[in-house]
Protein backbone atom coordinates (compact mmCIF):
# COMPACT_ATOMS: atom_id res chain seq x y z
CA UNK A 1 0.00 0.00 0.00
CA UNK A 2 1.27 3.96 -0.81
CA UNK A 3 0.71 6.99 1.08
CA UNK A 4 -0.27 9.27 -1.99
CA UNK A 5 -2.66 8.94 -4.84
CA UNK A 6 -2.94 12.10 -6.87
CA UNK A 7 -6.33 13.56 -8.53
CA UNK A 8 -7.63 11.56 -11.66
CA UNK A 9 -10.13 13.22 -13.89
CA UNK A 10 -10.63 10.51 -16.48
CA UNK A 11 -14.44 11.37 -16.74
CA UNK A 12 -15.90 15.07 -16.97
CA UNK A 13 -17.15 16.48 -14.32
CA UNK A 14 -19.01 19.66 -13.73
CA UNK A 15 -17.44 23.35 -14.03
CA UNK A 16 -20.32 25.00 -12.64
CA UNK A 17 -23.12 24.08 -10.49
CA UNK A 18 -25.61 22.76 -12.58
CA UNK A 19 -28.96 24.55 -12.80
CA UNK A 20 -31.22 21.89 -11.41
CA UNK A 21 -28.67 21.17 -8.10
CA UNK A 22 -30.37 22.43 -5.61
CA UNK A 23 -33.29 20.52 -6.10
CA UNK A 24 -31.64 17.30 -6.62
CA UNK A 25 -29.38 17.69 -2.94
CA UNK A 26 -32.76 19.11 -1.36
CA UNK A 27 -34.85 15.60 -1.82
CA UNK A 28 -31.84 13.82 -1.48
CA UNK A 29 -30.84 15.33 2.02
CA UNK A 30 -34.51 14.91 3.02
CA UNK A 31 -34.25 11.30 1.59
CA UNK A 32 -31.06 10.34 3.48
CA UNK A 33 -33.19 11.66 6.58
CA UNK A 34 -35.44 9.54 6.39
CA UNK A 35 -33.54 6.83 5.55
CA UNK A 36 -31.42 7.48 8.85
CA UNK A 37 -34.19 7.26 10.90
CA UNK A 38 -35.00 4.31 10.08
CA UNK A 39 -31.21 2.99 10.54
CA UNK A 40 -31.45 3.57 14.25
CA UNK A 41 -34.75 2.71 14.89
CA UNK A 42 -33.81 0.35 17.37
CA UNK A 43 -32.12 2.46 19.23
CA UNK A 44 -35.60 3.19 20.33
CA UNK A 45 -37.73 -0.37 19.94
CA UNK A 46 -34.82 -1.97 21.17
CA UNK A 47 -35.23 -0.94 24.50
CA UNK A 48 -39.23 -2.43 24.46
CA UNK A 49 -37.56 -5.62 22.25
CA UNK A 50 -34.77 -5.93 25.81
CA UNK A 51 -37.75 -5.76 28.01
CA UNK A 52 -39.69 -8.20 26.49
CA UNK A 53 -37.14 -10.83 25.67
CA UNK A 54 -35.10 -9.97 28.50
CA UNK A 55 -31.93 -9.24 26.52
CA UNK A 56 -28.51 -8.85 28.02
CA UNK A 57 -26.75 -5.90 27.63
CA UNK A 58 -24.61 -7.67 25.22
CA UNK A 59 -27.52 -8.83 23.43
CA UNK A 60 -29.17 -5.62 23.10
CA UNK A 61 -25.78 -3.99 22.01
CA UNK A 62 -25.79 -6.84 19.06
CA UNK A 63 -29.47 -5.95 18.31
CA UNK A 64 -28.86 -2.06 17.48
CA UNK A 65 -26.31 -2.82 15.81
CA UNK A 66 -27.42 -5.35 13.26
CA UNK A 67 -28.76 -2.75 11.27
CA UNK A 68 -25.69 -0.85 11.30
CA UNK A 69 -23.75 -4.11 9.99
CA UNK A 70 -25.70 -4.28 7.28
CA UNK A 71 -25.78 -0.71 6.10
CA UNK A 72 -21.86 -0.27 6.54
CA UNK A 73 -21.05 -3.49 4.42
CA UNK A 74 -23.45 -2.53 1.45
CA UNK A 75 -22.15 1.56 1.29
CA UNK A 76 -19.24 0.06 -0.26
CA UNK A 77 -20.71 -2.24 -2.53
CA UNK A 78 -23.93 -0.16 -3.53
CA UNK A 79 -21.16 2.83 -3.87
CA UNK A 80 -19.67 0.87 -6.56
CA UNK A 81 -23.08 0.16 -8.29
CA UNK A 82 -23.36 3.95 -8.06
CA UNK A 83 -20.58 4.62 -9.89
CA UNK A 84 -21.22 2.14 -12.94
CA UNK A 85 -24.86 2.29 -12.80
CA UNK A 86 -25.97 5.61 -11.47
CA UNK A 87 -27.06 7.05 -7.67
CA UNK A 88 -30.89 7.77 -8.24
CA UNK A 89 -31.00 4.05 -9.24
CA UNK A 90 -28.83 2.49 -6.81
CA UNK A 91 -30.60 4.65 -4.17
CA UNK A 92 -34.03 3.65 -4.57
CA UNK A 93 -33.07 -0.12 -4.98
CA UNK A 94 -31.77 0.54 -1.17
CA UNK A 95 -34.54 2.40 0.28
CA UNK A 96 -37.20 -0.44 -1.25
CA UNK A 97 -35.36 -3.21 0.50
CA UNK A 98 -35.40 -1.61 4.10
CA UNK A 99 -38.49 -0.70 3.84
CA UNK A 100 -40.22 -4.10 3.24
CA UNK A 101 -37.90 -5.52 5.98
CA UNK A 102 -39.10 -3.08 7.99
CA UNK A 103 -42.74 -3.92 7.39
CA UNK A 104 -41.64 -7.99 7.67
CA UNK A 105 -40.04 -7.11 11.08
CA UNK A 106 -43.77 -6.93 12.52
CA UNK A 107 -44.19 -10.66 11.87
CA UNK A 108 -41.59 -12.22 13.77
CA UNK A 109 -41.16 -12.71 16.82
CA UNK A 110 -37.93 -14.56 18.34
CA UNK A 111 -34.90 -12.82 18.69
CA UNK A 112 -33.12 -14.82 15.87
CA UNK A 113 -36.10 -13.22 13.27
CA UNK A 114 -35.73 -9.37 14.65
CA UNK A 115 -31.79 -9.98 14.11
CA UNK A 116 -32.46 -10.90 10.27
CA UNK A 117 -34.97 -8.68 9.55
CA UNK A 118 -32.81 -5.94 11.65
CA UNK A 119 -30.34 -6.88 8.82
CA UNK A 120 -32.70 -5.66 5.80
CA UNK A 121 -33.33 -2.29 7.69
CA UNK A 122 -29.93 -1.47 7.85
CA UNK A 123 -29.58 -1.35 3.87
CA UNK A 124 -30.88 2.37 4.35
CA UNK A 125 -27.74 3.27 5.97
CA UNK A 126 -25.63 2.63 2.71
CA UNK A 127 -27.99 5.88 1.24
CA UNK A 128 -25.57 7.86 2.15
CA UNK A 129 -22.58 6.59 0.04
CA UNK A 130 -25.44 6.18 -3.44
CA UNK A 131 -26.58 10.09 -2.37
CA UNK A 132 -22.84 11.37 -2.42
CA UNK A 133 -21.71 9.48 -5.31
CA UNK A 134 -25.63 10.93 -6.65
CA UNK A 135 -25.24 14.98 -5.33
CA UNK A 136 -21.17 15.08 -6.72
CA UNK A 137 -22.03 14.92 -10.28
CA UNK A 138 -24.15 18.18 -9.88
CA UNK A 139 -21.78 20.78 -8.41
CA UNK A 140 -17.88 21.60 -9.29
CA UNK A 141 -15.56 19.78 -6.81
CA UNK A 142 -14.92 23.38 -5.68
CA UNK A 143 -18.43 23.23 -3.47
CA UNK A 144 -18.29 19.60 -2.81
CA UNK A 145 -16.82 20.41 1.16
CA UNK A 146 -20.34 22.54 1.63
CA UNK A 147 -22.37 20.66 -0.33
CA UNK A 148 -21.19 17.17 1.21
CA UNK A 149 -21.93 18.93 4.76
CA UNK A 150 -24.79 19.93 3.60
CA UNK A 151 -25.82 16.07 2.42
CA UNK A 152 -24.92 15.11 5.72
CA UNK A 153 -27.50 17.47 7.69
CA UNK A 154 -29.89 14.06 6.50
CA UNK A 155 -28.51 12.12 10.02
CA UNK A 156 -30.79 14.82 11.71
CA UNK A 157 -32.89 11.46 10.79
CA UNK A 158 -31.28 10.25 14.81
CA UNK A 159 -33.24 12.94 16.18
CA UNK A 160 -36.35 12.45 14.38
CA UNK A 161 -36.62 8.74 15.12
CA UNK A 162 -34.81 9.90 18.89
CA UNK A 163 -37.77 12.20 19.35
CA UNK A 164 -40.56 10.47 17.53
CA UNK A 165 -40.49 6.81 18.03
CA UNK A 166 -40.92 6.73 21.65
CA UNK A 167 -44.09 9.04 21.57
CA UNK A 168 -45.29 6.50 18.41
CA UNK A 169 -44.63 3.62 20.29
CA UNK A 170 -46.01 4.70 23.39
CA UNK A 171 -49.36 4.89 21.52
CA UNK A 172 -49.16 2.20 19.19
CA UNK A 173 -46.34 -0.46 20.48
CA UNK A 174 -42.76 -1.20 18.74
CA UNK A 175 -44.92 -3.24 16.02
CA UNK A 176 -46.75 -0.56 15.05
CA UNK A 177 -43.93 1.97 14.84
CA UNK A 178 -42.15 -0.09 12.64
CA UNK A 179 -45.22 -0.14 10.36
CA UNK A 180 -45.04 3.73 10.41
CA UNK A 181 -41.80 3.98 9.11
CA UNK A 182 -42.35 0.94 6.58
CA UNK A 183 -45.05 3.46 4.84
CA UNK A 184 -42.89 5.82 5.22
CA UNK A 185 -40.28 4.97 3.75
CA UNK A 186 -42.14 3.91 0.60
CA UNK A 187 -43.55 7.34 0.51
CA UNK A 188 -40.60 8.92 0.29
CA UNK A 189 -39.01 6.63 -2.39
CA UNK A 190 -42.01 7.25 -4.60
CA UNK A 191 -41.42 11.14 -4.01
CA UNK A 192 -37.81 10.99 -5.24
CA UNK A 193 -38.71 8.64 -8.11
CA UNK A 194 -40.93 11.43 -9.18
CA UNK A 195 -39.07 14.69 -8.34
CA UNK A 196 -35.67 13.64 -9.17
CA UNK A 197 -33.41 12.61 -12.38
CA UNK A 198 -30.17 10.72 -13.50
CA UNK A 199 -27.01 12.69 -12.92
CA UNK A 200 -25.66 14.50 -16.48
CA UNK A 201 -22.12 12.24 -15.39
CA UNK A 202 -24.70 9.26 -15.87
CA UNK A 203 -27.09 10.31 -18.50
CA UNK A 204 -24.06 11.37 -21.00
CA UNK A 205 -22.28 8.28 -20.52
CA UNK A 206 -25.23 5.91 -21.71
CA UNK A 207 -26.01 8.68 -24.53
CA UNK A 208 -22.49 7.94 -25.45
CA UNK A 209 -23.29 4.37 -25.52
CA UNK A 210 -19.63 4.16 -22.95
CA UNK A 211 -19.67 1.66 -19.68
CA UNK A 212 -19.21 2.59 -16.43
CA UNK A 213 -16.15 2.44 -15.02
CA UNK A 214 -15.37 -1.46 -14.12
CA UNK A 215 -15.55 -3.16 -10.43
CA UNK A 216 -11.69 -2.99 -10.67
CA UNK A 217 -11.29 0.41 -11.15
CA UNK A 218 -13.23 1.64 -8.98
CA UNK A 219 -10.89 -1.00 -6.17
CA UNK A 220 -8.04 0.51 -7.12
CA UNK A 221 -7.90 3.43 -4.96
CA UNK A 222 -8.23 1.16 -1.84
CA UNK A 223 -4.62 0.32 -2.24
CA UNK A 224 -3.40 3.64 -1.01
CA UNK A 225 -2.96 3.85 2.90
CA UNK A 226 -4.82 7.36 2.69
CA UNK A 227 -8.21 5.99 2.18
CA UNK A 228 -7.64 3.24 5.39
CA UNK A 229 -6.23 6.10 7.42
CA UNK A 230 -9.35 8.61 6.41
CA UNK A 231 -11.63 5.42 7.83
CA UNK A 232 -9.82 5.38 10.57
CA UNK A 233 -11.09 8.97 11.06
CA UNK A 234 -14.72 8.15 9.83
CA UNK A 235 -14.83 5.54 12.57
CA UNK A 236 -15.15 7.36 14.96
CA UNK A 237 -16.22 10.57 13.86
CA UNK A 238 -19.50 9.00 12.35
CA UNK A 239 -18.93 5.12 13.73
CA UNK A 240 -19.38 6.48 17.25
CA UNK A 241 -21.77 9.37 16.23
CA UNK A 242 -23.75 6.28 15.22
CA UNK A 243 -23.37 4.01 18.21
CA UNK A 244 -23.82 7.10 20.71
CA UNK A 245 -27.14 7.75 18.89
CA UNK A 246 -27.95 3.78 19.81
CA UNK A 247 -26.57 3.46 22.79
CA UNK A 248 -27.58 6.65 24.76
CA UNK A 249 -31.06 5.73 25.33
CA UNK A 250 -29.83 2.95 27.39
CA UNK A 251 -27.05 4.14 29.44
CA UNK A 252 -30.03 7.35 29.94
CA UNK A 253 -32.39 4.78 31.38
CA UNK A 254 -29.92 2.79 33.05
CA UNK A 255 -27.75 5.34 34.55
CA UNK A 256 -29.76 8.17 35.90
CA UNK A 257 -33.42 6.55 35.95
CA UNK A 258 -35.28 8.40 33.07
CA UNK A 259 -37.94 6.90 31.05
CA UNK A 260 -37.41 6.00 27.33
CA UNK A 261 -39.39 9.22 26.23
CA UNK A 262 -37.25 11.79 28.21
CA UNK A 263 -34.02 9.43 27.22
CA UNK A 264 -35.12 9.79 23.73
CA UNK A 265 -35.51 13.59 23.76
CA UNK A 266 -32.18 14.29 25.24
CA UNK A 267 -30.41 11.69 22.94
CA UNK A 268 -32.12 13.59 20.15
CA UNK A 269 -30.38 16.73 21.50
CA UNK A 270 -26.79 14.92 20.82
CA UNK A 271 -28.11 13.92 17.40
CA UNK A 272 -28.82 17.39 16.30
CA UNK A 273 -25.85 18.79 16.84
CA UNK A 274 -23.72 15.95 15.17
CA UNK A 275 -26.55 16.63 12.47
CA UNK A 276 -27.29 20.17 11.75
CA UNK A 277 -23.73 21.44 12.40
CA UNK A 278 -22.32 18.87 9.45
CA UNK A 279 -22.75 21.51 6.55
CA UNK A 280 -20.76 24.60 9.08
CA UNK A 281 -18.24 21.73 9.07
CA UNK A 282 -17.79 21.32 5.06
CA UNK A 283 -18.14 25.29 5.04
CA UNK A 284 -15.41 25.26 7.28
CA UNK A 285 -13.18 22.93 5.36
CA UNK A 286 -13.66 24.64 2.27
CA UNK A 287 -12.22 27.48 3.77
CA UNK A 288 -9.66 26.69 6.48
CA UNK A 289 -8.59 23.38 4.93
CA UNK A 290 -10.19 19.74 6.30
CA UNK A 291 -6.31 19.60 8.43
CA UNK A 292 -7.31 22.08 10.91
CA UNK A 293 -10.85 21.16 11.11
CA UNK A 294 -9.50 17.57 11.85
CA UNK A 295 -7.31 18.75 14.81
CA UNK A 296 -10.06 21.02 16.15
CA UNK A 297 -12.58 18.06 15.92
CA UNK A 298 -9.98 15.37 17.41
CA UNK A 299 -8.52 17.84 20.33
CA UNK A 300 -11.84 19.18 21.48
CA UNK A 301 -13.65 15.11 21.27
CA UNK A 302 -10.56 13.90 23.54
CA UNK A 303 -11.77 17.01 26.53
CA UNK A 304 -14.93 16.08 26.25
CA UNK A 305 -14.15 12.12 26.40
CA UNK A 306 -12.00 12.66 29.10
CA UNK A 307 -14.50 14.41 31.25
CA UNK A 308 -17.60 11.90 30.30
CA UNK A 309 -15.13 9.02 31.10
CA UNK A 310 -15.08 10.02 34.69
CA UNK A 311 -17.08 7.69 36.91
CA UNK A 312 -19.12 8.59 39.61
CA UNK A 313 -16.62 8.25 42.88
CA UNK A 314 -17.34 8.30 46.07
CA UNK A 315 -14.84 9.67 48.55
CA UNK A 316 -14.23 9.35 52.40
CA UNK A 317 -11.35 11.64 53.92
CA UNK A 318 -10.27 11.08 57.73
CA UNK A 319 -11.05 14.46 59.19
CA UNK A 320 -9.84 16.16 62.24
CA UNK A 321 -13.57 15.62 63.81
CA UNK A 322 -14.70 12.42 61.69
CA UNK A 323 -14.99 10.75 58.28
CA UNK A 324 -15.82 13.73 55.70
CA UNK A 325 -17.47 11.54 52.53
CA UNK A 326 -18.16 13.61 49.10
CA UNK A 327 -19.26 12.48 45.78
CA UNK A 328 -18.18 13.44 42.14
CA UNK A 329 -20.19 12.65 39.59
CA UNK A 330 -21.76 14.62 36.11
CA UNK A 331 -25.25 15.28 36.61
CA UNK A 332 -27.96 14.54 33.88
CA UNK A 333 -28.15 18.37 32.39
CA UNK A 334 -24.27 18.85 32.40
CA UNK A 335 -23.84 15.02 30.46
CA UNK A 336 -26.39 16.16 28.29
CA UNK A 337 -24.81 19.32 27.55
CA UNK A 338 -21.27 17.78 26.75
CA UNK A 339 -22.89 15.43 24.79
CA UNK A 340 -24.46 17.99 22.79
CA UNK A 341 -20.59 19.75 22.80
CA UNK A 342 -19.30 16.25 21.53
CA UNK A 343 -21.79 16.07 19.10
CA UNK A 344 -20.87 19.05 17.65
CA UNK A 345 -17.00 18.75 16.90
CA UNK A 346 -18.00 15.34 15.83
CA UNK A 347 -20.23 16.64 13.24
CA UNK A 348 -16.79 18.76 11.62
CA UNK A 349 -14.55 15.67 11.64
CA UNK A 350 -17.58 13.99 9.39
CA UNK A 351 -17.66 16.83 7.34
CA UNK A 352 -13.55 17.22 6.82
CA UNK A 353 -13.23 13.41 6.35
CA UNK A 354 -15.42 13.44 3.32
CA UNK A 355 -13.95 16.87 2.02
CA UNK A 356 -10.45 14.85 0.88
CA UNK A 357 -12.20 12.31 -1.17
CA UNK A 358 -13.32 14.37 -4.79
CA UNK A 359 -9.82 16.18 -4.22
CA UNK A 360 -7.61 13.13 -4.48
CA UNK A 361 -10.54 10.83 -6.47
CA UNK A 362 -12.83 12.62 -8.46
CA UNK A 363 -13.39 9.58 -10.52
CA UNK A 364 -13.93 7.20 -7.79
CA UNK A 365 -16.10 9.04 -5.20
CA UNK A 366 -18.57 6.46 -5.12
CA UNK A 367 -15.98 3.50 -4.18
CA UNK A 368 -13.39 5.13 -1.94
CA UNK A 369 -16.55 7.09 -0.39
CA UNK A 370 -18.47 4.10 0.13
CA UNK A 371 -15.45 2.14 1.55
CA UNK A 372 -14.88 5.07 4.47
CA UNK A 373 -18.37 4.88 4.99
CA UNK A 374 -18.23 1.39 5.62
CA UNK A 375 -15.44 1.44 7.91
CA UNK A 376 -17.26 3.87 9.82
CA UNK A 377 -20.30 2.23 9.76
CA UNK A 378 -18.45 -0.42 11.28
CA UNK A 379 -17.75 1.49 13.91
CA UNK A 380 -21.39 2.07 14.96
CA UNK A 381 -21.71 -1.78 14.80
CA UNK A 382 -18.56 -2.86 16.46
CA UNK A 383 -19.05 0.07 19.36
CA UNK A 384 -22.10 -0.87 21.00
CA UNK A 385 -21.56 -4.22 21.39
CA UNK A 386 -18.01 -3.64 22.72
CA UNK A 387 -20.56 -0.72 25.33
CA UNK A 388 -22.66 -3.50 26.66
CA UNK A 389 -19.40 -5.77 26.80
CA UNK A 390 -17.72 -3.76 28.68
CA UNK A 391 -20.61 -2.65 30.80
CA UNK A 392 -21.13 -6.22 31.70
CA UNK A 393 -17.56 -6.86 32.63
CA UNK A 394 -16.83 -4.36 34.91
CA UNK A 395 -19.96 -2.64 35.73
CA UNK A 396 -19.14 1.11 35.21
CA UNK A 397 -21.30 2.89 32.48
CA UNK A 398 -18.77 4.96 32.30
CA UNK A 399 -16.54 2.30 29.93
CA UNK A 400 -17.64 3.19 27.00
CA UNK A 401 -16.39 6.70 26.86
CA UNK A 402 -12.77 5.29 28.44
CA UNK A 403 -12.92 3.29 25.11
CA UNK A 404 -13.58 5.92 22.78
CA UNK A 405 -11.34 8.49 24.19
CA UNK A 406 -8.30 5.60 23.37
CA UNK A 407 -9.99 5.99 20.09
CA UNK A 408 -9.72 9.59 19.25
CA UNK A 409 -5.84 9.23 21.29
CA UNK A 410 -5.12 6.67 18.48
CA UNK A 411 -6.62 8.63 15.59
CA UNK A 412 -4.71 12.16 16.75
CA UNK A 413 -1.74 10.32 16.74
CA UNK A 414 -1.80 8.96 13.22
CA UNK A 415 -2.52 11.75 12.02
CA UNK A 416 -0.12 14.10 13.96
CA UNK A 417 2.67 11.70 12.39
CA UNK A 418 0.98 11.82 8.56
CA UNK A 419 1.08 15.49 9.34
CA UNK A 420 4.87 15.19 9.92
CA UNK A 421 6.03 13.34 7.22
CA UNK A 422 4.32 15.15 4.73
CA UNK A 423 6.48 17.85 6.34
CA UNK A 424 9.72 16.24 6.00
CA UNK A 425 9.09 14.75 2.89
CA UNK A 426 8.10 19.29 1.58
CA UNK A 427 10.84 20.59 3.88
CA UNK A 428 13.82 18.37 3.73
CA UNK A 429 16.18 20.54 5.72
CA UNK A 430 13.07 20.54 8.51
CA UNK A 431 14.98 17.49 9.80
CA UNK A 432 17.82 19.65 10.70
CA UNK A 433 15.59 21.97 12.53
CA UNK A 434 12.57 20.17 14.41
CA UNK A 435 13.02 22.09 17.29
CA UNK A 436 13.54 25.45 15.47
CA UNK A 437 11.53 25.20 12.15
CA UNK A 438 11.94 29.00 11.38
CA UNK A 439 15.43 28.86 11.00
CA UNK A 440 14.87 26.66 7.85
CA UNK A 441 16.22 29.03 5.24
CA UNK A 442 13.68 30.44 2.51
CA UNK A 443 11.03 28.10 4.44
CA UNK A 444 7.58 29.95 3.71
CA UNK A 445 4.94 30.06 5.53
CA UNK A 446 2.21 27.55 3.57
CA UNK A 447 -1.66 27.23 4.23
CA UNK A 448 -3.00 23.90 5.51
CA UNK A 449 -4.10 21.11 3.28
CA UNK A 450 -4.60 17.92 3.49
CA UNK A 451 -2.78 15.33 5.50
Amino acid sequence: MVEHAHPDSSQPRPDARHPEAPRMLFLSTFLWSIAFAAWILFSIIGVRIQQELGLSEAQFGLLISMPVLTGSVTRLLLGVASERFGGRRITILAMLISAVSTWLLTTVQSYTGILIAALGIGVAGAVFSTGIAFISRWYPQSQHGTVFGLFGVGQIGAAITNFGAPLIMAAMGWQGTARIYAVVLILVTILFWLFTKEDPVTVARRMGGAKGSSVADQLRPLRYIRVWRFALYYFFCFGAFVALASWLPRYYTGKYGLDIGQAGMLTALFSLSAAVFRAFGGWLSDRWGPRNVMYLSFAASLLCLLLLSYPSTRFVVEGMRGPIEFTILIPVGLFTTITFVLGFFMSLGMAAVYKHIPHYFPDNVGSVGGMIGMIGGLGGFFLPILFGVLNDWTGIWTTAFMALFALVGVNLVWMHVAVLRMEYRLNPNLAEHQYLPEAIPGRKKQRSGTP
